[in-house]
């Protein structure tokens, strides 16, 4: 991909950082930032995962940033639209360094091999009508041999046997965040939207899931809604599941 003509063309870098998307809702708080500004650290010591749980990152060790972007032809019943592009420019840019097949695992997690390599923290401020701003916060393991409390996690050095620059890496992810925000705001929904699927995890299969109450289950994924509500078929009839209403256990 080309070179980012927007995203982080500024770009705040810091030491270290309890959260990334916290520094960039005190920005926006105080002042409008371009589009595109991404906050950065390599030592992010209290980062979120999806609703409330903790992001497990070795210092120097991965990317942990966060981009801030004015998504406002958007409405808010379309905001799992931001998450669609986010979600496949972030699985693009790891399918690259990996040469393996790489999945979105609804809601906001990216795997290989049945393992996690990336999540995804989508903060949207909305008004009546649009999306107002949104802070995209991008944790992406690299680096990162030992995890003492991640459930299932794996890295891109654990993948490839290497080491990666950090600073090289965080450019071509800009460039792929780029490509599909463009996509998105073309409104390329319907290409966004067979992508996604096709790049989904477990789409299709028969799968066992958890209830809120841990009661398992069996099912296959069939679709996102719009709401971005995960579609089961269960014993024949469609469920609808919202974040953290169910889990995929295999």
């Amino acid at each position: 991909m080309d070179n980012p003509i927007f995203i982080g063309k500024v770009l705040h870098h810091l030491d270290q950082l309890a959260s990334t998307n916290l520094y960039a809702a005190e920005l926006l708080a105080k002042s409008t930032p371009l589009e595109g500004t991404v906050i950065s650290t390599y030592n992010q010591f209290n980062g979120r995962g999806q609703i409330g749980s903790q992001w497990e990152s070795a210092p120097g060790r991965n990317l942990s940033l966060s981009v801030i972007l004015y998504p406002n032809f958007l409405k808010p019943t379309e905001q799992f639209m931001l998450n669609k592009a986010i979600s496949l420019g972030v699985r693009s840019f790891l399918d690259e360094l990996t040469n393996k097949t790489v999945f979105v695992k609804w809601p906001n997690d990216l795997i290989i091999n049945g393992k996690k390599l990336a999540g995804i923290l989508i903060q949207n401020n909305l008004l009546s009508t649009q999306i107002n701003s949104s802070i995209i916060g991008l944790g992406i393991n690299v680096n990162q041999q030992i995890f003492e409390h991640a459930p299932n996690p794996t890295s891109l050095s654990i993948i490839q046997g290497k080491y990666f620059d950090l600073n090289s890496l965080r450019l071509k992810l800009f460039a792929a965040l780029e490509h599909y925000y463009l996509k998105l705001k073309a409104l390329n929904f319907n290409y966004l939207n067979e992508e996604y699927l096709s790049h989904l995890y477990r789409y299709e299969e028969e799968s066992s899931f958890l209830d809120q109450n841990e009661n398992r289950f069996d099912g296959v994924i069939k679709d996102i809604d719009a709401h971005g509500r995960l579609a089961v078929e269960v014993k024949g009839k469609i469920k609808f599941f919202n974040i953290k209403e169910i889990k995929l256990v295999n």
